[in-house]
């Protein structure tokens, strides 16, 4: 009988949210097939007791539509960060590949064939350590899947194989990449600041495991399988969440039919992806489009990040 691989989802404060992911994932044919678990970290200060309440009710409830669900309630916060890594490591101690969500995203129907599809197909590829099912470029001349040295961390999977690799040492991580002259090329030819978020990391200026798993990988040369039509959709953008500011800067339309699966070959990266990726970065984050983009906020009287 053929198993699928485990999905964590890591919630927190944000009830709506909440109820969409998982009716979503709901909506998936393989949802009943598949184990969920769920990771409901505490309340960090006072004001957000009453919404993780709220969320651990929707959870008691009773979820319905999978093999099984897991929930832990975490009697300490511990942040997303912290969690994520937690998670998944403790999830790869048994299993040897993991699905993993947060409760700002939407999937669409075939979001799980995909991933369980691309998890077996490339499971013996020691090139490719991360799948990534969402694409916000929404560029139409991209391949349905494509082979790129970047991991994005809305609705991505993993194996026990390639997350060995992940080292929650930012320090070590930027002066690898400082030592080796590969900031430019880790920040799509300078034009997204990969770099610079790593550095804050390490100054305790964010918390974000995401930018320690891309540079991880990045730098063993490693690949990322992506979609090139979009299987998830980032919701966090209202201004609900600890990272994401208001906007639709990385909005994405849900692709709602299978996406297949063909093992690439040769396994290298797709450079004319990568291009696309540059120009994207480019276009959306030079000073003139921020500036552009600030004052379209202001105009709507938006004064979120």
């Amino acid at each position: 009988m053929k198993t699928y691989s485990p999905i964590l989802l890591f919630v927190y404060n944000r009830p709506e949210h909440t109820r969409r992911i998982i009716e979503s994932l709901r909506l998936n044919p393989l949802a009943a097939e598949s184990r969920l678990i769920i990771y409901s970290d505490a309340a960090k200060t006072g004001k957000d007791i009453p919404a993780v309440e709220e969320v651990r009710h929707i959870l008691s409830g009773g979820i319905t539509g999978f093999a099984s669900v897991t929930i832990v309630e975490q009697t300490e916060n511990k942040g997303l960060a912290q969690s994520i890594i937690s998670g998944v490591s403790q999830t790869l101690d048994v299993h040897d590949r993991v699905i993993v969500l947060e409760d700002d995203l939407v999937v669409a129907p075939y979001f799980l064939q995909f991933m369980n599809d691309a998890l077996e197909t490339y499971k013996d590829e020691p090139r490719v350590g991360h799948i990534q099912a969402c694409d916000f470029t929404q560029d139409t001349s991209l391949p349905d899947t494509f082979l790129i040295k970047w991991t994005g961390s809305w609705g991505w999977a993993t194996w026990k194989r390639a997350w060995q690799h992940f080292n929650p040492d930012g320090k070590a991580l930027l002066a690898e990449l400082e030592e080796r002259r590969l900031t430019r090329t880790f920040d799509f030819n300078g034009n997204y600041g990969f770099t610079r978020m790593l550095r804050r990391q390490t100054e305790g200026r964010n918390n974000s495991w995401a930018i320690r798993w891309n540079a991880g990988l990045f730098l063993k040369d490693m690949l990322s399988l992506n979609a090139g039509k979009s299987l998830v959709r980032n919701e966090g953008f209202d201004g609900s969440g600890t990272n994401c500011g208001s906007g639709g800067l990385y909005s994405s339309q849900l692709w709602m039919q299978p996406l297949p699966v063909e093992k690439i070959f040769p396994v290298e990266e797709n450079k004319a992806a990568r291009k696309i990726y540059e120009d994207y970065y480019r276009r959306t984050n030079s000073f003139t489009a921020k500036a552009i983009r600030r004052i379209r906020r202001a105009l709507r009287g938006d004064f979120g990040a």
